[in-house]
């Protein structure tokens, strides 16, 4: 039997449905042999997910998934060691002060489109994790506003829709020197969200490498087998490690499974043993 894993998850501490308890024994029962939390802005998880994973026999990697300023947004995954975590808060605590004070401008924006929406429901949707945009738009679900949290997406809260608002984000070179600093690797997320030609991604990985890029998410639950195919021979050509995740959120992405998908993935094993052994 293919031990697989999953690389890239979210739970309650960010945008994720699962608490990090919970998720670590989904992934067991699930059959994963390995599991990273990767929560967005905040490591505040990994302690429980560690502790559930000990617990039960589950191999957990701390993780981080930090949003840097390109067009369009560019996600940049950090892995970490149990003992070396804790050394990005100090940068994480700076982002998600970025993204608090950009929550107040979607509340006051969906109001004057006459929304009645408060923070305080928001807040309490988020259950005291990092409140994001996911939780705005499962308030606008729950109060029958849209039909679901993708269309609150799709209508007023991803780039470019009329309640979006940017925030202060690290730059591509300054993410991946802060989790490299901290004694992570830094890994980038779905490159195919990027919408680059193979030239340009290319291009923009030998940029990336000579910045300290040390990954490339080459397995993911939106590529095609020629995206995976070409990602993995980009890993080679730069130097690379290759990672793989389902970008899994549990029941805010209900269509996404962890470590299957859309049954349409299956990160091998012998990627974290590489990864493992590249943090050594």
């Amino acid at each position: 039997m293919d031990r697989i894993i999953d690389l890239h998850t979210h739970t309650t501490a960010s945008d994720g449905s699962m608490s990090p308890g919970e998720l670590v024994k989904h992934a067991k029962a699930c059959g994963l042999a390995a599991v990273a939390v990767t929560d967005h802005d905040t490591v505040g998880g990994i302690v429980e997910a560690l502790e559930a994973g000990q617990r039960i026999g589950m191999d957990v990697i701390p993780g981080i998934e930090i949003s840097a300023d390109y067009k369009p947004e560019m996600h940049i995954l950090g892995f970490f060691s149990q003992d070396t975590y804790q050394n990005i808060e100090p940068v994480l605590m700076q982002l998600r002060k970025n993204r608090e004070e950009r929550n107040p401008k979607i509340i006051q924006k969906l109001n004057e489109l006459g929304f009645e929406i408060s923070m305080g429901e928001v807040a309490r949707e988020a259950k005291g994790s990092v409140i994001g945009r996911p939780h705005i738009a499962k308030v606008l679900f729950n109060k029958g506003y849209v039909k679901s949290v993708h269309e609150a997406f799709d209508r007023f809260l991803a780039g470019g829709r009329p309640a979006y608002f940017k925030k202060d984000k690290l730059t591509p070179g300054q993410a991946l020197k802060e989790i490299s600093d901290a004694g992570g690797i830094p890994v980038l997320a779905h490159p195919v969200h990027l919408g680059l030609t193979y030239k340009q991604l290319d291009d923009l990985l030998g940029d990336l490498s000579k910045a300290g890029l040390k990954g490339i998410e080459a397995y993911y639950v939106d590529n095609s087998a020629e995206d995976t195919g070409n990602l993995l021979r980009l890993a080679i050509k730069h130097e690379l490690l290759a990672t793989g995740g389902s970008d899994f959120h549990g029941s805010f992405k209900p269509d996404i499974e962890l470590g299957r998908g859309r049954g349409n993935l299956k990160v091998p094993y012998e990627l974290l043993e590489k990864l493992k052994g590249a943090a050594q």
